[in-house]
């Protein structure tokens, strides 16, 4: 399936991002779609490139050891008996 390959849709832009759209426009002598591309590839082009951490997991040992193959019991040991 071929995509089309200009989309056309209606935005709301925050005044922050609208005064940055204006601004391209004026620096560059370009219509609106073209200052809202530039804008967007931009910060896709950030985004891309920022370096991420590895997630890492944090635990702690809380000393309480359940075996949750049968999780009725892993439940009743977590909660008590009066969970039911």
């Amino acid at each position: 399936m071929r995509y089309l390959e200009q989309m056309r849709t209606t935005v709301n832009l925050d005044d922050d991002v609208a005064a940055a759209v204006r601004r391209i426009r004026d620096e560059n002598h370009v219509g609106l779609s073209e200052a809202v591309n530039e804008l967007a590839r931009a910060g896709l082009a950030t985004t891309a490139h920022r370096s991420r951490r590895a997630f890492k997991q944090r635990s702690a040992k809380l000393g309480l050891q359940v075996d949750v193959a049968n999780v009725a019991d892993a439940i009743e040991r977590l909660e008590g008996g009066h969970a039911r």
